[in-house]
């Protein structure tokens, strides 16, 4: 398990009958309640693959996949936070295209 330098304590609410089929399930294989949850819990947490994408689109779009949209991107972002940029609202838009 790992030591008290890095465990970050969670109380957490279960089902009443949750917690007994627990109960049931951790007596079977001689450990505590608490110890049984969080066995079950890090090796749920161990099996799972987190995968970080660079690509912001929530669809995968490729367009974001290309290092230089992602650099205008980045620029833009830049831009707006250092207050040289100009956000549009729909209408204003629409009144500039003449649609």
């Amino acid at each position: 398990m790992a030591t008290a330098l890095n465990l970050k304590r969670k109380n957490i609410d279960l089902p009443v009958d949750t917690l007994q089929k627990l109960s049931i399930m951790a007596v079977a294989q001689g450990k505590s309640l608490k110890n049984y949850i969080e066995t079950i819990l890090i090796s749920k947490a161990n099996a799972i693959a987190i995968e970080v994408s660079e690509n912001p689109s929530p669809s995968g779009d490729p367009w974001f996949n290309d290092p230089e949209n992602m650099a205008s991107v980045q620029r833009g972002i830049a831009e707006m936070k250092a207050g040289k940029g100009k956000a549009y609202s729909m209408d204003e838009i629409r009144e500039m295209l003449g649609v």
